[in-house]
C-alpha cells in the first residue's frame, strides 16, 4: 500500500493520468479491508467504553419480557448496533433513542404501557425495544428454530418483518423448509425492495458486539 502511494505521489507529480488512474483501480480492494478494519476499531472502542451502561435495565425487561433464561446480552448488543446507546440518538427518518424506535411504534406500544414516559427515556426506550423484539420473536417461533430465530427476529427489526418474509419465500423454493440465516444471506440480492447490505451488516455487528459483551461477563 505504501508502494502504491509513493508511486501516486510520483504519477501526479508527472502529469500521467493514465497511471494515476490505473494506481487508483488497483489501491480499490486494498481500502475495503482497511475500511472494514477501521469500523471493528470503532465497535471495540464503543464496547469498552459502554461496558456496563445500562446493564441492569436491559437485565430487567429481557427478564420481564423474554423469561429469566434469556441472554439480556442480546438486546444490549442490539443497542449498541442501533445507536451506540445514545439516548438523544435520531436517524434520517426520525427513528429515536437507544433501540431507534419509530414514534408511531413507540407509540402503539407504549399506548398498552400506561407507565412508558417520553421515548427518549433510556429505560422506557430499552423496555419498548425488548417488548418489540419479543413480538418478533414469537413471530417467528413456528417456522425458525430457537438457534436461528436472533438472527431472524433482528433482521425483522431493522428491515420489517415482511421484507424477511419475502426473504424467507425465496430461500424456501431453494433449500426447501429448514432456512437458516446463511440462506437469507446468500439470496438477499435477489429480494426485491430491500436494503440487503444494511440489514445483512446489522445482524452481524449486533453478534460482534455480543460476543464482546459476552467476553467480558
Amino acid at each position: 500500500m505504501y508502494l502504491l502511494m509513493a508511486v501516486w505521489r510520483r504519477a501526479i507529480a508527472a502529469r500521467r493520468p493514465a497511471l494515476v488512474a490505473w494506481l487508483c483501480a488497483a489501491a480499490l480492494p486494498l481500502r475495503a479491508p482497511l475500511a472494514q478494519n477501521a469500523s471493528r476499531a470503532v465497535e471495540r472502542r464503543l464496547a469498552q467504553k459502554n461496558a456496563s451502561r445500562y446493564d441492569e435495565t436491559f437485565r430487567r425487561y429481557t427478564k420481564r419480557y423474554f423469561g429469566p433464561g434469556f441472554d439480556w446480552h442480546y438486546f444490549k448488543a442490539q443497542g449498541m448496533a442501533e445507536s451506540g446507546l445514545d439516548p438523544e440518538a435520531t436517524s434520517y427518518v426520525g427513528a429515536r433513542g437507544i433501540m431507534q424506535l419509530m414514534p408511531s411504534t413507540y407509540q402503539a406500544i407504549s399506548s398498552r404501557r400506561t407507565e412508558f414516559g417520553a421515548i427518549n427515556d433510556p429505560e422506557w426506550n430499552i423496555a419498548a425495544g425488548i417488548m418489540h423484539d419479543r413480538y418478533l420473536w414469537k413471530l417467528w417461533t413456528a417456522s425458525i428454530s430457537e438457534r436461528e430465530r436472533p438472527s431472524f427476529m433482528f433482521a425483522s427489526y431493522n428491515a420489517g418483518e415482511g421484507t424477511i418474509m419475502r426473504a424467507q419465500s425465496a430461500a424456501k423454493s431453494t433449500v426447501g423448509s429448514a432456512v437458516q440465516w446463511a440462506h437469507i444471506e446468500q439470496i438477499a440480492p435477489t429480494v426485491p425492495r430491500w436494503r440487503y447490505r444494511e440489514t445483512l451488516d446489522y445482524v452481524r455487528k449486533i453478534d460482534r458486539y455480543y460476543g464482546s459483551f459476552r467476553q467480558r461477563w
